[in-house]
Protein backbone atom coordinates (compact mmCIF):
# COMPACT_ATOMS: atom_id res chain seq x y z
CA UNK A 1 0.00 0.00 0.00
CA UNK A 2 1.52 3.58 -1.28
CA UNK A 3 0.96 7.34 0.36
CA UNK A 4 -0.05 9.97 -2.14
CA UNK A 5 -0.18 13.53 -1.76
CA UNK A 6 -3.45 15.37 -3.06
CA UNK A 7 -2.65 19.62 -3.39
CA UNK A 8 -6.03 21.22 -3.64
CA UNK A 9 -6.32 24.27 -6.15
CA UNK A 10 -8.30 27.47 -5.55
CA UNK A 11 -7.05 30.83 -4.46
CA UNK A 12 -8.90 31.84 -1.84
CA UNK A 13 -8.84 35.75 -0.14
CA UNK A 14 -8.19 34.74 3.97
CA UNK A 15 -4.79 34.21 5.48
CA UNK A 16 -3.29 30.76 4.88
CA UNK A 17 -0.62 28.96 7.19
CA UNK A 18 -0.33 30.85 10.06
CA UNK A 19 -0.24 28.61 12.60
CA UNK A 20 2.22 26.20 10.79
CA UNK A 21 4.54 29.34 10.16
CA UNK A 22 4.71 30.08 13.61
CA UNK A 23 5.19 26.72 14.95
CA UNK A 24 8.15 25.64 12.46
CA UNK A 25 11.44 27.46 12.22
CA UNK A 26 11.39 25.87 8.46
CA UNK A 27 8.49 26.58 7.81
CA UNK A 28 9.64 30.52 8.46
CA UNK A 29 13.25 29.99 6.51
CA UNK A 30 10.80 28.68 3.48
CA UNK A 31 8.88 32.05 3.61
CA UNK A 32 12.12 34.02 3.43
CA UNK A 33 13.30 32.30 0.81
CA UNK A 34 9.67 32.57 -1.00
CA UNK A 35 9.92 36.07 -0.69
CA UNK A 36 12.98 36.92 -1.56
CA UNK A 37 11.58 35.43 -4.94
CA UNK A 38 8.34 37.67 -5.50
CA UNK A 39 9.84 40.37 -4.24
CA UNK A 40 6.64 40.38 -1.71
CA UNK A 41 7.26 40.36 2.36
CA UNK A 42 6.24 37.42 4.31
CA UNK A 43 3.44 39.23 5.51
CA UNK A 44 1.92 39.93 2.14
CA UNK A 45 2.74 36.27 1.27
CA UNK A 46 1.34 34.97 5.03
CA UNK A 47 -1.25 37.21 6.13
CA UNK A 48 -1.52 40.89 4.90
CA UNK A 49 -4.84 41.68 2.90
CA UNK A 50 -4.42 40.90 -0.93
CA UNK A 51 -3.93 43.52 -3.37
CA UNK A 52 -7.01 45.10 -4.75
CA UNK A 53 -6.12 45.11 -8.93
CA UNK A 54 -7.50 41.62 -10.03
CA UNK A 55 -4.41 40.21 -11.54
CA UNK A 56 -2.43 41.35 -8.56
CA UNK A 57 -4.51 39.97 -5.94
CA UNK A 58 -4.62 36.28 -7.95
CA UNK A 59 -0.89 36.40 -8.26
CA UNK A 60 0.03 36.99 -4.85
CA UNK A 61 -3.06 34.61 -3.65
CA UNK A 62 -1.89 31.60 -6.01
CA UNK A 63 1.57 32.29 -3.90
CA UNK A 64 0.07 32.17 -0.64
CA UNK A 65 -1.87 28.97 -1.45
CA UNK A 66 1.51 27.04 -3.01
CA UNK A 67 4.04 28.07 -0.45
CA UNK A 68 1.71 26.89 2.41
CA UNK A 69 0.96 23.69 0.75
CA UNK A 70 4.83 23.11 -0.17
CA UNK A 71 5.43 24.15 3.52
CA UNK A 72 3.11 21.29 4.79
CA UNK A 73 5.02 18.95 2.41
CA UNK A 74 8.20 20.26 4.03
CA UNK A 75 7.12 19.77 7.03
CA UNK A 76 5.97 15.82 7.00
CA UNK A 77 9.32 15.14 5.08
CA UNK A 78 11.13 16.45 8.16
CA UNK A 79 9.07 13.62 9.60
CA UNK A 80 10.04 10.84 7.58
CA UNK A 81 7.24 10.89 4.87
CA UNK A 82 7.64 10.11 1.14
CA UNK A 83 4.90 9.70 -1.16
CA UNK A 84 5.08 7.53 -4.02
CA UNK A 85 2.41 9.44 -6.01
CA UNK A 86 1.13 13.35 -6.12
CA UNK A 87 -1.05 15.34 -8.23
CA UNK A 88 -3.11 18.50 -7.52
CA UNK A 89 -5.95 20.29 -8.75
CA UNK A 90 -4.69 23.66 -11.18
CA UNK A 91 -2.32 25.21 -8.70
CA UNK A 92 -1.99 22.11 -6.84
CA UNK A 93 -0.70 20.70 -9.90
CA UNK A 94 1.95 22.97 -10.70
CA UNK A 95 2.91 22.74 -6.55
CA UNK A 96 2.64 18.93 -7.12
CA UNK A 97 5.14 18.94 -10.04
CA UNK A 98 7.72 21.65 -8.75
CA UNK A 99 7.89 18.85 -5.68
CA UNK A 100 8.20 15.67 -8.19
CA UNK A 101 11.28 17.32 -9.76
CA UNK A 102 9.80 18.62 -12.93
CA UNK A 103 10.32 22.56 -12.14
CA UNK A 104 12.63 24.13 -9.73
CA UNK A 105 10.61 25.53 -6.72
CA UNK A 106 12.26 29.25 -7.49
CA UNK A 107 11.21 28.84 -11.01
CA UNK A 108 7.65 28.02 -9.94
CA UNK A 109 7.73 31.24 -7.52
CA UNK A 110 8.71 33.57 -10.35
CA UNK A 111 6.41 32.32 -12.76
CA UNK A 112 3.45 32.62 -10.44
CA UNK A 113 4.69 36.39 -9.47
CA UNK A 114 5.28 37.09 -13.34
CA UNK A 115 1.31 36.90 -14.04
CA UNK A 116 0.94 39.72 -11.84
CA UNK A 117 1.84 41.49 -15.09
CA UNK A 118 -1.03 40.53 -17.03
CA UNK A 119 -3.03 43.15 -18.50
CA UNK A 120 -6.38 43.80 -16.97
CA UNK A 121 -9.44 42.80 -19.01
CA UNK A 122 -11.05 45.73 -20.91
CA UNK A 123 -13.38 47.75 -18.47
CA UNK A 124 -16.46 47.44 -20.60
CA UNK A 125 -16.19 43.99 -21.00
CA UNK A 126 -18.72 41.63 -19.02
CA UNK A 127 -18.10 40.73 -15.76
CA UNK A 128 -16.83 37.38 -14.99
CA UNK A 129 -17.76 34.92 -11.53
CA UNK A 130 -17.18 31.29 -10.23
CA UNK A 131 -20.17 29.06 -8.59
CA UNK A 132 -20.51 26.03 -7.34
CA UNK A 133 -23.42 23.52 -8.54
CA UNK A 134 -24.99 20.66 -7.03
CA UNK A 135 -26.12 18.32 -9.59
CA UNK A 136 -28.45 15.39 -8.70
CA UNK A 137 -26.67 11.77 -8.77
CA UNK A 138 -28.13 10.03 -11.58
CA UNK A 139 -29.19 13.68 -13.52
CA UNK A 140 -27.95 13.03 -17.37
CA UNK A 141 -29.18 16.28 -18.74
CA UNK A 142 -26.35 18.88 -18.46
CA UNK A 143 -29.05 21.64 -16.94
CA UNK A 144 -26.36 21.86 -14.36
CA UNK A 145 -23.50 21.95 -16.67
CA UNK A 146 -24.62 25.26 -18.09
CA UNK A 147 -26.19 23.50 -20.66
CA UNK A 148 -28.39 25.89 -23.16
CA UNK A 149 -27.09 28.66 -21.14
CA UNK A 150 -24.11 30.64 -23.31
CA UNK A 151 -21.69 32.16 -21.37
CA UNK A 152 -21.65 29.50 -18.58
CA UNK A 153 -18.40 26.68 -19.15
CA UNK A 154 -17.90 23.80 -16.81
CA UNK A 155 -14.72 24.76 -15.04
CA UNK A 156 -14.32 21.90 -12.51
CA UNK A 157 -15.99 18.53 -11.42
CA UNK A 158 -15.17 17.56 -7.85
CA UNK A 159 -16.65 14.39 -7.63
CA UNK A 160 -19.70 12.99 -5.46
CA UNK A 161 -20.46 14.38 -1.67
CA UNK A 162 -19.93 11.80 0.89
CA UNK A 163 -23.70 10.82 1.01
CA UNK A 164 -23.53 9.73 -2.65
CA UNK A 165 -26.37 12.34 -3.32
CA UNK A 166 -24.62 15.09 -5.52
CA UNK A 167 -21.91 16.06 -7.83
CA UNK A 168 -20.50 19.07 -7.06
CA UNK A 169 -19.14 20.93 -10.40
CA UNK A 170 -17.46 24.25 -10.44
CA UNK A 171 -18.79 26.81 -13.07
CA UNK A 172 -17.13 29.46 -14.70
CA UNK A 173 -18.38 32.39 -17.24
CA UNK A 174 -20.02 35.75 -17.17
CA UNK A 175 -21.70 36.73 -14.11
CA UNK A 176 -25.42 37.64 -15.79
CA UNK A 177 -25.31 33.98 -17.60
CA UNK A 178 -24.28 32.44 -13.86
CA UNK A 179 -27.08 34.24 -12.65
CA UNK A 180 -29.80 32.95 -15.07
CA UNK A 181 -28.49 29.55 -14.61
CA UNK A 182 -29.44 29.85 -11.32
CA UNK A 183 -32.57 31.56 -11.84
CA UNK A 184 -33.69 28.41 -13.51
CA UNK A 185 -32.66 25.58 -11.33
CA UNK A 186 -33.59 24.70 -7.90
CA UNK A 187 -32.85 27.16 -5.03
CA UNK A 188 -29.18 27.02 -4.04
CA UNK A 189 -28.55 24.74 -6.60
CA UNK A 190 -26.01 27.35 -8.18
CA UNK A 191 -23.90 29.55 -5.32
CA UNK A 192 -22.16 31.95 -7.08
CA UNK A 193 -18.79 32.35 -5.22
CA UNK A 194 -18.26 36.15 -3.34
CA UNK A 195 -15.32 37.94 -4.38
CA UNK A 196 -14.32 35.49 -7.11
CA UNK A 197 -14.23 38.24 -10.34
CA UNK A 198 -12.24 35.39 -12.57
CA UNK A 199 -13.69 33.34 -15.08
CA UNK A 200 -11.11 30.65 -14.07
CA UNK A 201 -10.53 27.22 -16.58
CA UNK A 202 -12.79 28.38 -19.19
CA UNK A 203 -12.16 30.42 -22.75
CA UNK A 204 -12.59 33.52 -20.42
CA UNK A 205 -9.06 33.35 -19.49
CA UNK A 206 -7.62 32.73 -22.52
CA UNK A 207 -5.92 36.15 -22.54
CA UNK A 208 -4.06 35.03 -19.54
CA UNK A 209 -3.18 31.84 -20.85
CA UNK A 210 -1.41 34.22 -24.07
CA UNK A 211 0.23 36.69 -22.06
CA UNK A 212 1.67 33.43 -20.00
CA UNK A 213 3.12 31.60 -23.02
CA UNK A 214 6.08 32.84 -23.62
CA UNK A 215 7.17 32.37 -19.99
CA UNK A 216 6.09 28.88 -19.56
CA UNK A 217 7.55 28.02 -22.77
CA UNK A 218 11.13 29.45 -21.52
CA UNK A 219 11.12 27.59 -18.63
CA UNK A 220 12.89 24.79 -17.75
CA UNK A 221 11.06 21.77 -17.31
CA UNK A 222 12.46 18.34 -16.19
CA UNK A 223 11.12 14.48 -16.28
CA UNK A 224 9.11 13.90 -12.95
CA UNK A 225 11.47 11.93 -10.65
CA UNK A 226 7.77 9.98 -9.21
CA UNK A 227 4.46 9.38 -10.59
CA UNK A 228 2.25 12.86 -11.22
CA UNK A 229 -1.17 12.92 -12.04
CA UNK A 230 -2.93 15.32 -14.14
CA UNK A 231 -6.29 16.76 -13.35
CA UNK A 232 -6.72 18.12 -16.93
CA UNK A 233 -6.82 14.88 -18.30
CA UNK A 234 -6.91 10.61 -17.35
CA UNK A 235 -3.22 10.39 -17.49
CA UNK A 236 0.19 10.20 -15.68
CA UNK A 237 2.13 13.36 -16.76
CA UNK A 238 5.76 11.10 -17.08
CA UNK A 239 7.99 13.78 -19.59
CA UNK A 240 9.25 17.53 -19.14
CA UNK A 241 6.98 18.16 -22.26
CA UNK A 242 3.91 16.62 -20.49
CA UNK A 243 4.42 18.87 -17.47
CA UNK A 244 4.93 22.21 -19.64
CA UNK A 245 1.58 21.14 -21.50
CA UNK A 246 -0.46 21.38 -18.88
CA UNK A 247 1.08 24.62 -17.36
CA UNK A 248 -0.07 26.09 -20.62
CA UNK A 249 -3.68 24.31 -20.74
CA UNK A 250 -4.23 24.79 -17.37
CA UNK A 251 -5.68 28.87 -17.63
CA UNK A 252 -8.51 27.89 -19.66
CA UNK A 253 -8.65 23.63 -19.13
CA UNK A 254 -11.77 22.27 -16.94
CA UNK A 255 -10.04 20.48 -13.60
CA UNK A 256 -11.00 16.90 -12.49
CA UNK A 257 -10.32 15.66 -8.96
CA UNK A 258 -11.95 12.17 -9.85
CA UNK A 259 -9.11 11.93 -12.46
CA UNK A 260 -6.73 12.12 -9.95
CA UNK A 261 -8.00 10.11 -7.26
CA UNK A 262 -9.20 7.07 -9.89
CA UNK A 263 -5.43 7.29 -10.83
CA UNK A 264 -4.22 7.48 -7.74
CA UNK A 265 -6.30 4.60 -6.40
CA UNK A 266 -4.91 2.70 -9.78
CA UNK A 267 -1.43 3.46 -8.81
CA UNK A 268 -1.91 1.65 -5.60
CA UNK A 269 -2.39 4.73 -3.07
CA UNK A 270 -4.47 3.82 0.04
CA UNK A 271 -4.00 7.05 2.14
CA UNK A 272 -3.59 10.18 0.16
CA UNK A 273 -2.55 13.51 2.57
CA UNK A 274 -4.19 16.42 1.29
CA UNK A 275 -1.45 19.10 1.22
CA UNK A 276 -3.36 22.71 2.92
CA UNK A 277 -6.92 23.63 3.57
CA UNK A 278 -8.01 24.57 0.24
CA UNK A 279 -10.23 20.64 -0.05
CA UNK A 280 -12.71 21.19 2.11
CA UNK A 281 -12.56 18.25 5.07
CA UNK A 282 -15.34 15.41 4.80
CA UNK A 283 -17.58 16.87 2.23
CA UNK A 284 -16.22 15.05 -0.87
CA UNK A 285 -16.33 10.89 -1.39
CA UNK A 286 -12.40 9.57 -2.19
CA UNK A 287 -12.05 5.84 -3.00
CA UNK A 288 -9.03 5.94 0.01
CA UNK A 289 -8.85 7.24 3.80
CA UNK A 290 -7.38 10.58 3.82
CA UNK A 291 -6.49 13.08 5.91
CA UNK A 292 -6.09 16.82 5.52
CA UNK A 293 -2.91 18.36 6.94
CA UNK A 294 -3.71 22.23 7.27
CA UNK A 295 -2.10 22.89 10.74
CA UNK A 296 0.28 21.62 13.18
CA UNK A 297 -1.88 19.40 14.82
CA UNK A 298 -2.61 17.58 11.64
CA UNK A 299 0.91 16.33 11.46
CA UNK A 300 0.53 14.02 14.02
CA UNK A 301 -2.69 12.68 12.85
CA UNK A 302 -0.81 12.21 9.61
CA UNK A 303 1.91 10.26 11.01
CA UNK A 304 -0.25 7.97 13.04
CA UNK A 305 -3.21 7.33 10.21
CA UNK A 306 0.54 6.05 8.28
CA UNK A 307 1.43 3.98 10.81
CA UNK A 308 -2.14 2.12 11.60
CA UNK A 309 -2.81 1.66 7.79
CA UNK A 310 0.92 0.22 7.63
CA UNK A 311 1.67 2.42 4.29
CA UNK A 312 4.85 1.59 2.63
CA UNK A 313 6.65 4.93 2.84
CA UNK A 314 10.21 3.75 1.37
CA UNK A 315 9.27 5.20 -2.09
CA UNK A 316 11.87 8.12 -3.92
CA UNK A 317 11.06 11.29 -1.95
CA UNK A 318 10.47 14.31 -3.45
CA UNK A 319 12.34 16.95 -4.18
CA UNK A 320 13.49 19.88 -1.98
Amino acid sequence: MSLGYLFGGGVGSEPRGVELYRAYPGVQALYRQVAEWTGLTVGQILDEDLPTPPESRQSVGTIRESVHAIAVHDTLAEKGLRPAVSGGLSLGGMSAAALAGAIDRRALFEMLAHARNTPDRPADSPEQGLALAFEPIGDTTGRYRGADHPGVYLAGQFGPTTDGATRILMLSGERAALERLGADLPQDAVIQLPGRSMAIHSPLRGHFRTFMAPYIDAMPFTDPALPLISCLDRKILVTAADVRDAFQRNPTAPISLPYLYDAMKDEGVRLALIMGGSIPDGVLRFPFPVVHVDRPEHVEQALTTVFDLGIDISAPGVTR
